[in-house]
């Protein structure tokens, strides 16, 4: 079966084409700039590649190109769109009763519309682009993934705030936690590693990139995150504040501040960008921290305080655990920030090896010294190839 897997943003179509179950990708591609006049398209099948710039107004027409692109006579990768048996697609939040993933209905579609309320930068576009695949494919199974899946396994300790309780039953006001599809793929590909059973594991799993959130896992299932309500909760990220005293809102409206405006400091112009005043790519901010920039040199010591603040914390939670992993752009190629992250740790039996440290860029590895007590491993996520195989799962009755 041929699988098409979907994350769709606000102006943007990201897909991959899967032949499963055997999960070898045919083609991947990027529809971008929707709506804007220099729209872009590209796709890669193998060793064949396709690059269009023109103007795409709407996510109907980047949908067309998509299928303009595969089936292209000489460098697509299907010859009919007919090929293709089911589509997967990321959505972000499902909250608390969808704990896996689930074949698109309209009961479905409507859940995904209650909780664009608390993704309203993810939700509508992910069901944009789950509404244009229902017209384009017609009667295939259409497979909805859930960033928030993963995380439902919290306990109420680890998902409710310490708000009056009636929030949490009328509002729904509560921990939700993000990547979950990452950190389930790097949570079993490190079972498999580890020669371990799938639900035998502890891990803390770490996805870092302009992004980050983290997870503690007790026995393969996620028992605390790092992200809450929204993915602005926890870690120190790219733009993203991360922890913060609440009061400093109140204070900031105090000052004259408008709800809007704290929306875009808080997600937009903070973490790394905002400490920094120069960047948030992590690379940039070592280049410029390497030629002396004390705000760059900064911005990079607290992103990493914060991350080892999170590991002492989950080791806590977990009583110990198999394994530390690092995944996501940072956190596979970063081996700076890595060692960064892990330094001083020792008392706990952490012991990173810079050599293998070094090596590990972008691939599976184990980094840690022949006498660590705790595994540290670099797994590349990927996020698509779960999402293949649970939409082939459901999709040829396989799973549920």
């Amino acid at each position: 079966m041929k699988v098409l897997v979907f994350n769709c943003g606000s102006s943007s179509i990201k897909y991959k084409l899967y032949d499963m179950p055997d999960g070898t990708l045919i083609a991947a591609g990027l529809v971008q700039r929707i709506g804007e006049e220099a729209s872009e398209a590209k796709q890669k099948a193998g060793t064949k590649e396709i690059r269009m710039q023109k103007r795409i107004g709407s996510h109907a027409e980047g949908m067309n190109i998509m299928s303009v692109m595969l089936t292209d006579p000489e460098k697509g990768a299907i010859q009919s769109m007919s090929e293709i048996g089911a589509c997967g697609h990321r959505v972000v939040n499902g909250g608390e009763k969808i704990t896996g993933s689930v074949k698109i209905d309209q009961q479905l579609i409507h859940i995904i519309e209650h909780y664009s309320e608390l993704a309203p930068l993810h939700n509508p576009p992910n069901l944009v682009g789950i509404r244009e695949a229902q017209k384009m494919f017609g009667d295939i199974p259409q497979i909805a993934c859930f960033d928030t899946a993963f995380h439902t396994t919290m306990p109420e300790t680890a998902y409710l705030y310490a708000l009056p309780y009636w929030m949490y039953e009328k509002l729904r006001i509560r921990r939700y936690g993000f990547h979950g599809t990452s950190h389930r793929y790097i949570a079993r590909r490190a079972a498999q590693l580890l020669q371990k059973e799938k639900y035998g594991v502890n891990l803390i799993t770490c996805h870092l990139g302009n992004g980050c959130s983290m997870a503690a896992v007790r026995n393969g299932r996620s028992v605390d995150t790092t992200m809450g309500l929204t993915p602005l909760e926890g870690l120190v990220m790219g733009t993203r504040t991360g922890d913060i005293d609440p009061a400093i809102i109140f204070h900031l409206v105090r000052k004259g501040y408008k709800p809007e405006e704290l929306d875009s400091l808080l997600n937009k112009k903070s973490g790394l960008l905002g400490i920094s005043e120069i960047s948030n790519d992590v690379r940039n901010l070592e280049e410029k921290a390497a030629s002396g920039s004390k705000r760059a040199q900064l911005a990079l010591s607290i992103f990493a305080y914060r991350i080892k603040k999170y590991i002492g914390a989950y080791l806590a939670v977990l009583n110990g655990c198999d394994g530390i992993i690092f995944a996501g752009g940072i956190g596979e190629n970063g081996a700076p920030m890595r060692a960064r992250i892990l330094e001083g740790m020792e008392f706990l039996g952490i012991k990173i090896d810079p050599e293998k440290n070094r090596a590990a860029v972008g691939k599976e590895a184990e980094i840690q010294t022949s006498d660590s007590k705790i595994k540290i491993m670099v797994i590349p996520t990927d996020e698509e190839i779960a999402i293949a195989r649970d939409t082939f799962e459901i999709a040829s009755g396989i799973g549920k």
